[in-house]
């Protein structure tokens, strides 16, 4: 089914597929999956979205809780990202995440759905004290690439623009999109998979702001106050095997018409 016309729309993947960063779990989350699902709408007013995504999950759970569902629910089109969670473990293996995701992809397509993914921009632009992860970063993109190649999913490269890691796309965590970089997140994949109306203005530069001075003390308690309210606790979780996403479910297991709120935890 081509030109934006889509009936069936499921997302699978992680916090950030979730809507972590858009929103909250108490007014609910919205994310670029939510915002994708209303461009979709746009096109094809019909159209039914699920949201399989939980956060903390790894490629390979990602792959053994949600592509089976996934498939169940017939999707003809369907966004899977997943391996942040992966590279920022200890034991990172770039060729057996891009593995899961790529089964993913490879089941999915093979089933008659419109894949689309994304590369991952390098965090450590905006985050200095994560420097050590950028490998890990352009390992996985490029592993991403070949993956989506071979399977013929629709790629939205966002890793090569500077407008991606610009601090306003980023939640105070540094690690989930604010609700403008979800926003852009949903229009860089309407773009990759062609929908009616879309087009590369998120890769744009933002509007610059009036500029502040930014000393190296100051950086430095940035820094420092960001890995202890962020950074501490989640290295924290990892040492004692838990995961922020520990006892949650799907928000949105079932195809519901766009708009209708999410009914999962």
């Amino acid at each position: 089914m081509g030109n934006g016309q889509y009936l069936r729309y499921v997302a699978l993947g992680d916090s950030q597929t979730e809507g972590v960063g858009d929103g909250d779990d108490v007014t609910g989350l919205r994310g670029f999956a939510d915002r994708l699902a209303e461009r979709i709408a746009v096109v094809s007013p019909e159209v039914r979205y699920a949201n399989l995504a939980v956060r903390g999950r790894l490629a390979g759970q990602v792959r053994a809780e949600q592509l089976g569902p996934a498939l169940a629910l017939r999707p003809d089109v369907a966004t899977v990202i997943a391996g942040v969670n992966d590279l920022l473990r200890p034991r990172f293996d770039p060729d057996e995440t891009a593995a899961h995701v790529e089964a993913m992809f490879a089941a999915l397509t093979a089933a008659g759905t419109r894949v689309a993914t994304v590369t991952f921009p390098d965090i450590t632009r905006i985050a200095p004290i994560a420097r050590p992860v950028a490998p890990r970063i352009h390992a996985l993109n490029e592993r991403i690439r070949v993956a989506a190649a071979r399977q013929g999913v629709a790629l939205a490269e966002t890793s090569p623009h500077a407008a991606a890691t610009d601090p306003r796309l980023w939640a105070t965590d540094r690690l989930h999109a604010s609700p403008l970089g979800h926003d852009r997140i949903a229009a860089a994949l309407a773009q990759a998979l062609g929908l009616p109306g879309s087009d590369d203005s998120w890769s744009r530069a933002l509007e610059p702001t009036a500029l502040t001075t930014t000393t190296a003390v100051r950086t430095a308690v940035g820094e420092l106050r960001w890995a202890a309210g962020f950074l501490g606790p989640w290295l924290l979780r990892r040492l004692r095997g838990r995961s922020s996403g520990d006892g949650r479910a799907a928000r949105r297991p079932e195809l519901l018409p766009v708009g209708v709120p999410s009914v999962g935890i």
